[in-house]
C-alpha cells in the first residue's frame, strides 16, 4: 500500500478508535496485527491503557509477540503491576527475557531507550558465518539485526548489512567494519538526543558497566523520543498535561486543565487589584479603560516570544543562570526599541483617533516600560526555573504573565495618575 494511502487508512482507524469510545474495542479487535501495532502506538496513554486494559490474557499475548521489544516493553509497563507477571508468563521465552531485562532500568536513561535487535560476532568470523547468524536471528524473530564487532570481549565497530552480500564469503568481518558511537546505559534520555543532534548516525550501542553490550538505540526510537518531548514541551507551555490527546473526553480534559486555570485565576484576581488601585483615576478618565487591554496585550505577547527563545537555548543548553547577562542585555535591548516603535504608532493612533497627546504619550511610556519588563522577566524567570529544578516551559508561563500584566498596569495607571492630575 502507497504511504499516502496507509496514512489515510491509519488516521482514519484512530479517529475512529478515538470517538466511538462503545466500539472502540471491537474496532481494535477487528484490525491485523500490523493495523493495532501502527494504530495504539498513535494513541494517548489513557487510551492505549483502555484498550490494553480490556483485552483478554490470549489477545494481549499475541498482540505482544507483534510488536518490538521495546514496544512490548511500553504496552506492558501501561498494567498495573499485579497483572504484568500473569501476562509475561505467557510470551515466548525470548520475548519475556528480553521485557524483563528491559523492565529493569530506568525509562529516562539510554538503557530505557534501547532495545536488543541485535547479534554480536566476532572480529575474526568470516562474512559467511556472519550471514549464518544474521539468518538465525531473522528467523527467530522476524527482524533483521544489528551486526556488532567484538575482539576479546569489546566492542569495535559494526558491520553493515549490505555488506553480507557484497563481501566475499571467506572475509573476516573485521575487514568491512564501520566505527559506531556509544554510550553508558545510564546516560541520561537528553545526553542521548544531544550525542544524535552533535553527530547524527542511524543506531547508538549502550555499553554496561564493563564495557559489555547491552542494547542498541536506533534513530526511530531517537525520532519518536524527539516526537514525545515536542509534544510535551508544547503541551506543558499551554499548561495542560502531556498525557492529554485531541481524542480525549471532556472528563479528561477537565482533569488535566482545571489547576492551571485556577492558579491563572489567582493571577487574573492580582491584575485586577492592581487596577483597583486606580479606580479614581479610570472614573475621571473613562479613555483609559479603552487602551488598558492593549497594554496588557503587548506586554503578555513579548514575554511569550522572550520566553520560548529561553526555553529552546535551555533545552540545547546553550544557556544558564551564570551565563545569561550578554542574553539579558540583548533581550532588554530588543524590548526598548521595540517599545519606542510600538508607542510611536499607538501615539499617532490616539492622535488620530481621540486627539488626545497626553493618552498616547502615557500610552508610549507604559508601553516601553511593558515591554521592558516581559524582556526581563522573559530572560529570568525560566532560568531561575530551571536551577530550582522545575519545567521552564510550564512553570514560568504564570510569572511571567502576572509581571507584565501587573506592573503593566502600574506603569499605565500610574504614569495617568501623575501626568492627569
Amino acid at each position: 500500500m502507497p504511504k499516502n494511502n496507509h496514512n489515510q487508512e491509519l488516521n482514519k482507524i484512530i479517529h475512529q478508535i478515538s470517538y466511538y469510545p462503545k466500539k472502540r474495542l471491537d474496532i481494535f479487535r477487528s484490525l491485523t496485527n500490523g493495523q493495532k501495532r501502527d494504530s495504539i502506538l498513535k494513541l494517548s496513554k489513557h487510551l492505549q491503557y483502555e484498550i490494553v486494559s480490556k483485552l483478554n490474557k490470549e489477545e494481549l499475548v499475541s498482540f505482544l509477540e507483534h510488536l518490538d521489544t521495546d514496544e512490548a516493553t511500553d504496552i506492558v509497563q501501561l498494567l498495573p503491576k499485579k497483572k504484568q507477571q500473569p501476562i509475561m508468563q505467557e510470551l515466548n521465552e525470548q520475548l519475556k527475557s528480553d521485557i524483563s531485562l528491559l523492565l529493569q532500568f530506568d525509562p529516562e536513561t539510554a538503557a530505557g531507550l534501547m532495545n536488543i535487535d541485535y547479534i554480536q560476532v566476532e572480529a575474526e568470523d568470516t562474512i559467511a558465518l556472519v550471514a549464518k547468524q544474521v539468518k538465525v536471528h531473522e528467523k527467530r524473530t522476524g527482524k533483521l539485526p544489528a551486526i556488532l564487532v567484538m575482539e576479546a570481549g569489546k566492542l569495535i565497530g559494526y558491520l553493515p548489512g549490505h555488506e553480507l552480500g557484497f563481501g566475499h564469503a571467506r572475509d573476516k568481518a573485521v575487514k568491512y567494519i564501520k566505527r559506531i558511537k556509544s554510550v553508558k546505559y545510564t546516560t541520561k534520555t537528553n545526553e542521548v538526543l544531544e550525542i544524535f543532534r552533535e553527530h547524527p548516525h542511524n543506531k547508538v550501542v549502550v555499553l554496561g558497566d564493563s564495557g559489555n553490550v547491552m542494547g542498541i538505540i536506533y534513530s526511530d526510537d531517537i525520532l519518536k523520543t524527539l516526537r514525545e518531548k515536542e509534544a510535551s514541551s508544547l503541551y506543558d507551555f499551554a499548561g495542560i498535561s502531556q498525557e492529554e490527546s485531541v481524542y480525549d473526553p471532556a472528563k479528561i480534559k477537565i482533569k488535566n486543565r482545571y489547576k492551571w486555570l485556577i492558579i491563572n485565576l489567582g493571577t487574573a484576581f492580582l491584575a485586577a487589584f492592581t487596577v483597583g488601585l486606580f479606580d479614581e483615576t479610570i472614573s475621571k478618565y473613562v479613555l483609559l479603560a479603552v487602551y488598558m487591554p492593549i497594554v496588557a496585550g503587548m506586554g503578555g505577547n513579548a514575554g511569550t516570544q522572550t520566553l520560548a527563545v529561553l526555553v529552546r537555548g535551555i533545552s540545547l543548553k546553550q544557556i544558564e543562570l551564570k551565563t545569561m547577562w550578554r542574553t539579558l542585555k540583548n533581550e532588554l535591548g530588543s524590548g526598548l526599541v521595540n517599545g519606542i516603535i510600538n508607542g510611536v504608532i499607538i501615539t499617532a493612533v490616539v492622535m488620530i483617533k481621540d486627539r488626545d497627546l497626553k493618552i498616547g504619550l502615557i500610552l508610549a511610556l507604559a508601553m516601553v516600560i511593558n515591554l521592558l519588563i516581559a524582556a526581563f522577566f522573559g530572560t529570568i524567570v525560566p532560568l531561575i526555573m530551571k536551577r530550582l529544578g522545575k519545567d521552564p516551559a510550564s512553570s514560568a508561563t504564570i510569572f511571567i504573565t502576572t509581571a507584565t500584566d501587573v506592573f503593566g498596569f502600574m506603569a499605565f495607571l500610574g504614569l495617568a495618575t501623575l501626568i492627569l492630575q
